[in-house]
C-alpha cells in the first residue's frame, strides 16, 4: 500500500462511507484489500450516519453471495431504533463496528435481556448481527468487545446470534447453503462457523429447517383426524380475506403464544407494547388466507397457524427498499412464488393431542394447493421439539437447512 495512501485516508474516507456502502462493490473491496494488514479498531455506533453504516454493511459481505436477501431496509431502521422497537426498554444494547484504517469492515451487536435473564434465572449475554468478511482477527476483535461489555455488566455467558427475542433471525447456518433462503433467517456463509471456533464458542442448539412438498391429495390419516377431531368436538374455525379481519385476533393470537411458548428456548413473554409492535411489523405483509384460527364452544381462541408465500426474490429484486418500485416487485414475488413459509403456531395446552394440529395442518394445505404452491419451508424448529418435526416428517418433509447458535462461557 502506498504510505500517502494511509495519511490521505481519513481526509476522504469519511465522506464517501455512504457511497461505498450503496456503491461499487469492486471498489469498496479494492479498499479493503489495500488496508487488510492495518490494525482493528473497534468503535460504538453513536450517530445517524455510523447506525447508516452498520444497517448496509452487509451488503458488501454478501455482494458475490447469490442466495442471501437484502433486508428490508424500513424494516431495519425501525428494529434498531429504541423509540419504535419496545424490546430496548427491557434490554441493555450496544452496536459496533469494526474497521481497518477507517475502513469499515465488520459490526456486532450485544444484547443483554434482563426480563428474560431473571424470568429464566440467567445471567446471559448475547451477540446478534454479526457479519464480516472471513477475517478471524476482526470477528475476534468484535466478539471480543462484546464479551468485555457483558462481563462489565455482570454477566456469566454469552449465547448467539439470537436476538432480542426467539422472533428475531437466529443461528448460523451449517447446511443447506445450496436451498433458497426465507424471510426472516439467517442466511450466513459457510466461514462463519470457522470464525465461531477461533473465537472459542460451541453449540449451545441446533434448529432445523424442514422442506416438504405440498401434496396433490392430502393424505387419508390426516383427512380422519379431522374429521373425528371435528365431530368430537365442538370447535369453530375461523378462516379470513382481509387484513382488517385479522386485526381482533392479533391480541388473543400472542396471548396464546405467551402461554404456550414459556417452555420454548430463548422465549420471553410478550408485553402489549411488544405485541403492538410486531403487529405493526407484520402485519402488512401477511396474506390473510394462510392465517387460520381456531375456537372452542365458550369463543376462547385455543389454537392458530401462520404462514405466508415467500417474498425473497421480490425483495432481493428491490435490494431491500421498497420505494420507487420496489413493493411493486415484492407484491409480484409474492403472487409469483411456489414456497410458502410456516411462521407460527400454538395450541393451548389443554387442547393438545386431540387432532387440532391436523385440522389446521389441512387447512394450511388446502390453502396451499387453492394458491398453487409447490413446496413448504417449516421455519426453525428446535432439534428438541420432537413432536413438531414428526408431523413434517410424516408429511414427507426432510431436513433442508441446520442452523446452530453458539455459547461461551465469559
Amino acid at each position: 500500500m502506498p504510505a500517502c495512501f494511509s495519511e490521505l485516508s481519513w481526509l476522504f474516507l469519511q465522506p464517501i462511507h455512504c457511497f461505498l456502502l450503496s456503491g461499487n462493490i469492486t471498489e469498496y473491496l479494492f479498499l479493503y484489500l489495500s488496508v487488510k494488514k492495518m490494525p482493528v479498531t473497534i468503535k460504538e455506533v453513536a450517530s445517524k450516519a455510523d447506525l447508516r453504516i452498520f444497517i448496509y454493511l452487509p451488503e458488501k459481505f454478501h455482494a458475490k453471495h447469490e442466495n442471501w436477501v437484502y433486508p428490508l431496509y424500513f424494516d431495519e431502521w425501525g428494529f434498531y431504533n429504541p423509540a419504535k422497537n419496545r424490546f430496548f426498554q427491557d434490554c441493555s444494547t450496544i452496536l459496533l463496528l469494526a474497521y481497518r484504517d477507517n475502513i469499515p469492515c465488520g459490526r456486532i451487536m450485544g444484547i443483554i435481556n434482563h426480563k428474560y435473564n431473571t424470568v429464566h434465572h440467567e445471567e446471559n449475554g448475547r451477540f446478534f448481527a454479526l457479519e464480516c468478511f472471513n477475517d478471524p482477527e476482526v470477528a475476534l476483535a468484535l466478539t471480543n468487545c462484546i464479551e468485555e461489555w457483558c462481563r462489565q455488566k455482570g454477566m456469566k455467558r454469552i449465547i448467539g446470534p439470537f436476538g432480542f427475542s426467539d422472533k428475531d433471525p437466529e443461528g448460523f447456518m451449517l447446511e443447506g447453503f445450496d436451498l433458497p433462503v426465507v424471510i426472516a433467517t439467517n442466511y450466513s456463509l459457510p466461514y462463519m462457523i470457522d470464525l465461531m471456533a477461533h473465537c472459542g464458542y460451541t453449540k449451545e442448539v441446533d434448529c432445523v429447517d424442514y422442506q416438504l412438498p405440498v401434496p396433490k391429495v392430502i393424505p387419508d390419516f390426516y383427512k380422519a383426524i379431522y374429521k373425528r377431531t371435528l365431530e368430537t368436538y365442538n370447535f369453530t374455525l375461523a378462516e379470513f380475506t382481509s387484513r382488517k379481519q385479522l386485526r381482533p385476533v392479533i391480541r388473543p393470537v400472542f396471548e396464546l403464544i405467551n402461554s404456550t411458548y414459556a417452555h420454548i428456548y430463548g422465549f420471553s413473554e410478550l408485553t402489549p407494547k411488544e405485541i403492538d409492535y410486531f403487529a405493526s411489523r407484520y402485519l402488512a405483509i401477511i396474506n390473510p388466507r394462510f392465517v387460520k384460527v381456531i375456537y372452542n364452544e365458550p369463543g376462547e381462541l385455543i389454537a392458530f397457524a401462520l404462514a405466508m408465500p415467500e417474498l425473497s426474490d421480490g425483495i432481493r429484486k428491490a435490494r431491500g427498499k421498497l420505494l420507487p418500485f420496489g413493493f411493486i416487485r415484492i407484491l409480484i414475488a409474492s403472487r409469483k412464488t411456489k414456497l410458502l413459509t410456516m411462521l407460527l403456531g400454538a395450541i393451548r395446552s389443554d387442547y393438545r393431542n386431540n387432532g387440532i394440529d391436523a385440522v389446521l395442518g389441512i387447512k394450511i394445505l388446502e390453502s396451499a394447493q387453492q394458491q398453487k404452491f409447490e413446496f413448504i419451508d417449516s421455519h426453525l424448529v428446535l432439534e428438541t421439539n420432537t413432536k413438531m418435526r414428526a408431523e413434517y416428517e410424516k408429511l414427507g418433509g426432510t431436513v433442508g437447512k441446520l442452523y446452530r447458535i453458539f455459547g461461551k462461557t465469559l
